[in-house]
Formats: structure tokens, C-alpha cells, sequence
């Protein structure tokens, strides 16, 4: 049973095959396409392609992303697999894997991470919003594979208290030594959000894959 699967996905921006850039967007827990779909905005990149899934009863999985990962299914791999149909629709539009960005945050930015280490390759990038890896703590990740400098992103607060920053630091030197170009910026005292540093990363990204005309 995939849980997600029958879930809509929220288009916003260019249609898929007609823009250089299509961003996955996966949203929170407790949340739906169009609270993801508000960084877009933020992006400043209208003219790209922009993907927004929703998870069945707006979670992606049951539990805390620090919680057995059985405990978690069958939501987890149903996520996973809804982030690896969009990168193939993408990709069968037109849009190479490497132009394709994977952004979430809390729950999604998890769910971008976890995807990452599970399916290494080179991505247009991918932001990880208030997240990290999936697994209770002393899980052993593969280390194999190559991100091939794929470009990440990693921000989180130092004080979140739904992310330890001690997990967001071993997911980013885990994807560091899968050949990822990591970024990783700890803000002393923010609260569970993407601040404007972040959105700022993003719009740097961006702009390299694609640059407004």
C-alpha cells in the first residue's frame, strides 16, 4: 500500500517540459501544496517549473523523523517514491536530472534529505529546510553512491526543537562524503521557519541553473 500515490500534485509557474528548472516542494507535517508553494513565491523565479505532492491526510509518515523507520511505513517509502516519479516525469519532459531542485521543509525537508542518501546522483540541488536524515539515533546510512556535487543546503535554528542540530550536522557530513557540495548554516535562536538567508541560497541556486533573461 502507497498512501500518497493517488495524491494531487500543485503546479505552479511554467508547465513541466517548457521551463529550463523544475523544483520539487515538499511540504510539512500538518500542511499541504499550497503552504510549500509560498517559498516559491519567495524564490522570485516565476518563469520556472514548480512541483508541490500532497501526503495523504496532510503527513508524510506517522512518527518523528527520529523514530524506528519501520515505524514509519509504509508513508516514508510511499514519499520517497512520489519525490522519484516527479524526477522521472522531469526528466521524461525534458528537464535533465541535474536541472531538477529538491526542496522541503520539517517534515519534506526530511523526506529531501533522505532521498539524497537513498537515490545519489547529480541533482540541480537540493534544500534542506529545518531536516535531516531518517532514522532513530545509531542508524548506519550507506555511504556509497555519489551526489556528484550536487549542490545541498542544510539550515536549521540551534534551538528547533522538532530538529536537533546535532542530526542536521550528520546528515550534511554524511552527503559531504557522498560527493555533495554542502552548505550548512545553524541560526542561533530562529524558530521553525526558512528565513530570508535561506530563500537567499535558493535564489542564488537558481539563477546559476537558470538565468533570468
Amino acid at each position: 500500500m502507497a498512501p500518497h500515490d493517488r495524491e494531487p500534485v500543485t503546479t505552479l509557474g511554467a508547465p513541466l517540459g517548457a521551463a529550463p528548472v523544475a523544483v520539487i516542494l515538499m511540504h510539512g507535517r500538518n500542511a499541504g501544496p499550497a503552504n510549500i508553494l509560498d517559498l516559491a513565491a519567495r524564490f522570485l523565479r516565476p518563469d520556472l517549473t514548480y512541483l508541490a505532492p500532497a501526503a495523504a491526510g496532510r503527513t508524510w509518515y506517522p512518527h518523528s523523523f527520529l523514530a524506528d523507520r519501520a515505524s514509519n511505513e509504509p508513508g516514508l517509502s510511499s514519499a520517497l517514491g512520489v519525490i522519484a516519479g516527479l524526477v522521472a516525469q522531469a526528466e521524461a519532459a525534458g528537464v535533465p536530472r541535474r536541472q531538477v531542485v529538491i526542496a522541503g521543509f520539517s517534515q519534506g525537508a526530511c523526506l529531501a534529505a533522505e532521498f539524497a542518501v537513498r537515490h545519489p546522483a547529480r541533482y540541480g540541488g537540493i534544500a534542506v529546510y529545518s531536516g535531516g536524515v531518517i532514522g532513530p539515533p545509531g542508524t548506519e546510512w550507506s555511504d556509497t553512491g555519489d551526489l556528484a556535487g550536487t549542490p545541498m543546503f542544510f539550515g536549521c535554528s540551534d534551538v528547533d526543537s522538532h530538529v536537533p542540530d546535532a542530526r542536521v550536522g550528520e546528515s550534511a557530513a554524511l552527503c559531504t562524503r557522498l560527493g555533495a557540495a554542502v552548505t550548512r548554516r545553524v541560526y542561533p535562536g530562529m524558530g521553525h521557519l526558512v528565513n530570508d538567508d535561506e530563500i537567499a541560497w535558493m535564489q542564488t541556486l537558481l539563477a546559476t541553473l537558470a538565468p533570468p533573461r
